[in-house]
This record gives C-alpha cells, structure tokens and sequence, in this order.
C-alpha cells in the first residue's frame, strides 16, 4: 500500500466542469446539478484502496450530515476499472449502496475529470465555497490505516462548516493521502 499525497491545486481555483454518470441512478451529473448555494464538495474515491476503506464509514456519515444543507456533494472514482475490477461502475454502485451515499457516485471512465482537478490519490477532497471557487483541498482529517486516530472527518468538517456560516477556511491545509489514482495504461 504506497502513499500518495494530493497535489494541492491552487485555492481560488474555479471548480472545473464535467458530465459524468451517476452508478447509482445513471443519471449525468454535473456540478452545476449538484452544488448549493453554499457551495461544493467534490471527492475522488474507490472501492478497493484501503485509505478509503479505512474512512468509508465517515463517508457516508458526512453525506447524510449535510444533506440538506446548502452544500452540494459528488463522489468520483477515476481509477481504471479493467485493471481494477473492484472499481467497476456495478461494483461502485453496491459501495454506495451498502453505505448508504446520500450523493451520487459517478465513474470518471476517461480520467478526463481527474486530470483536471489534479486528483492524485483516493481518496482526495476538493470543496469550493458558494462563489465555485476552491477553499480547501486536504485531508479528512489524521486518521490512517494502522495509526491507531479515530476517524472523525474533523479537517474537512471543519472547512464545510466554515463554508457553510460563510466564513472564511483555514489556508494551513494538509495534503490529503492515499493509494494513487490507477491510470490506465
């Protein structure tokens, strides 16, 4: 299990547009469709890579925190499926299933989506405040696999909640980390 840290994209950076297919209902979503008045929260995810395992539990607990609030979120898995079978659209789609997404979960089968944010690891989070632009590209909080932290979401739910009251975030933001994103060759 290598580590791989986020790149960092630049804050105030415009959140990108894409149309991707949700797994779960096929519908295209954009971010556009999605986001709130509040703002946006895009995270790149997998099904198989053992960080997001590891936090997939708060996953979940965060989309049903925040669903309704004025605050959008979209999950994305850029990983290459046929190298990676785990993270095939049917098998993404019983991920959101069995922990009970409350956001779509959409397959980036291009990559196109991920080479735009510069995602580099799963999982990676980019939230972008009301005006579409990026406030905080980090962790979910210090919790790794085998450090023994309790996984708490405190760093991203922190800068949610910083969005949401329409406060300023933190501009000390620790790089998120996780498996790489599996390019397809």
């Amino acid at each position: 299990m290598a580590l791989t840290r986020s790149t960092m994209l630049a804050l105030g950076t415009p959140v990108p547009d894409f149309h991707l297919p949700d797994v779960v209902s096929g519908k295209t979503i954009t971010p556009g469709r999605v986001a709130g008045r509040g703002g946006l929260l895009v995270m790149f995810i997998c099904r198989h890579c053992p960080y997001v395992v590891h936090v997939q539990g708060e996953l979940g607990r965060l989309g049903k925190d925040y669903a309704g609030k004025d605050l959008g979120i979209i999950a994305i898995s850029s990983n290459d499926a046929d190298g990676y079978p785990d993270d095939h659209p049917d098998q993404l789609r019983a991920m959101a299933n069995d922990l009970g997404f409350a956001f779509p979960y959409c397959y980036d089968e291009s990559q196109d989506v991920a080479r735009v944010f510069t995602a580099a690891c799963t999982p990676d989070f980019f939230l972008f405040d009301g005006t579409r632009r990026l406030v905080y590209r980090g962790q979910l909080d210090d919790s790794r696999p085998g450090n023994g932290k309790p996984v708490t979401g405190k760093d991203l739910r922190g800068a949610m909640d910083a969005v949401l009251a329409g406060k300023p975030v933190s501009q000390t933001q620790v790089p998120s980390a996780g498996c790489n994103i599996k390019w397809k060759p």
